[in-house]
């Protein structure tokens, strides 16, 4: 049995996206060169498929981007990496988050590349390090003023000297996170920027080999080459949004569409109200088409009396509560709507710009988002890969 309502995840769009990132670096560099500033070399490309992809699935999407020549792939925890490599996937994968309250043998099992980000977690590789007799490649994350993991940018004289002399551990790459690099006019932006590069300085001076850097987001990569450094981290580029509110020349295509259909028209008489609280009440006779799609799929609740969806190529406003199984739309001023009719929650149905609902849309309607729109789409919705 499949259910009405499904994702279907374009993966040449995917390619596509990951081709035209690259080609973007690749001409950035460029002209850089040609102009003397900035950097005049394109930096590799890191792939981030945490989250399940962004919600796109991330067994699918990693073998994509393996494919595509992604130089690593980016995860959340050690559990998304063993996963990954249980589908198949042998690029790098590079853990981002904490390792305290994870089994640290999936590290070694899977070749995985860990993020240390804090001094204990250090000591708990270097001993499963040790102990396995074997050696353990690294990356370093720095603290500039996020406050989330990390070393603290202004501590690394005392914190880094015990695990930069870990007999067992191989210092690969250093890295950061922007906490506002899609708030072009918040100033964390450029101090995160000088705190990294001093910071990589002081790891200099403390003796480590040469190590490559990293720090850029989708949004820090347009923003400003200076911080691509030796890798780029794309995110949402590659799943084919541009981080709002920023702008962009890179052509990229929504790699998923999220689609049902009407199960029930109904006519509602006018001062009857529709959906849960009743507190959307017809001020004219309305009718409306029932939709198997609710907060249980990920739509947001709030998408009520601020959402459309799309039938038969025009946009139908969403009416009434959205419920954990369906949701309602008006859909009065379009002709013949009925049961077995396509809705488009993201997506294109036509070829006009009101024929198309992203995720950026959808989440400025909800004041959210696109990141959240897409990574809470629902286990039970099946995505559909082509």
């Amino acid at each position: 049995m499949i259910r009405c309502t499904a994702a279907r995840v374009d993966l040449r769009a995917l390619e596509a996206n990951f081709r035209a990132v690259a080609s973007y670096l690749e001409r950035e560099a460029r002209l850089n060169r040609g102009a003397g500033r900035g950097p005049v070399l394109p930096p590799g490309i890191i792939a981030v498929v945490k989250a399940n992809a962004y919600g796109h699935g991330a067994r699918r999407v990693a073998q994509a981007l393996e494919a595509a020549g992604a130089i690593m792939l980016a995860v959340a925890d050690i559990e998304e990496g063993v996963d990954l490599r249980a589908s198949g996937v042998r690029a790098p994968i590079l853990v981002f988050g904490a390792l305290s309250v994870s089994d640290l043998d999936g590290v070694f099992d899977h070749t995985l590349t860990p993020t240390i980000s804090s001094p204990a977690s250090g000591a708990a590789l270097q001993a499963a390090a040790e102990a396995r007799r074997t050696s353990l490649h690294y990356h370093l994350k720095i603290d500039t003023g996020m406050n989330r993991l990390g070393f603290r940018h202004d501590n690394l004289r005392r914190t880094l000297p015990p695990l930069l002399a870990s007999a067992n551990l191989v210092l690969d790459a250093v890295h950061t996170h922007f906490g506002t690099a899609d708030e072009p006019g918040h100033a964390l932006f450029a101090g995160q920027r000088d705190r990294f590069e001093q910071a990589c300085g002081v790891i200099d001076e403390l003796g480590a080999d040469p190590c490559l850097r990293h720090a850029a987001n989708s949004a820090a990569l347009l923003r400003d080459s200076r911080v691509w450094y030796d890798f780029v981290r794309p995110g949402l580029l590659l799943y084919g949004l541009v981080p709002p509110p920023l702008g962009s020349t890179v052509p990229l295509q929504p790699v998923m569409s999220l689609t049902s259909r009407v199960v029930a028209v109904k006519g509602v008489r006018t001062g009857e109200c529709v959906g849960y609280g009743g507190r959307f009440c017809a001020e004219r006779a309305t009718t409306v088409a029932v939709i198997p799609a609710g907060y249980a799929d990920g739509l947001d609740r709030r998408l009520e009396g601020r959402g459309f969806v799309l039938i038969r190529g025009r946009r139908a406003p969403i009416v009434g509560g959205v419920s954990m199984d369906m949701l309602t739309a008006d859909v009065t001023d379009i002709d013949a709507v009925g049961p077995g009719d396509e809705v488009v929650l993201l997506g294109s149905q036509g070829s006009e710009p009101q024929q198309t609902i992203d995720a950026r849309e959808m989440a400025a309607w909800i004041g959210t988002i696109p990141y959240e729109v897409l990574c809470r789409l629902g286990s039970r919705v099946e995505r559909k890969y082509d």
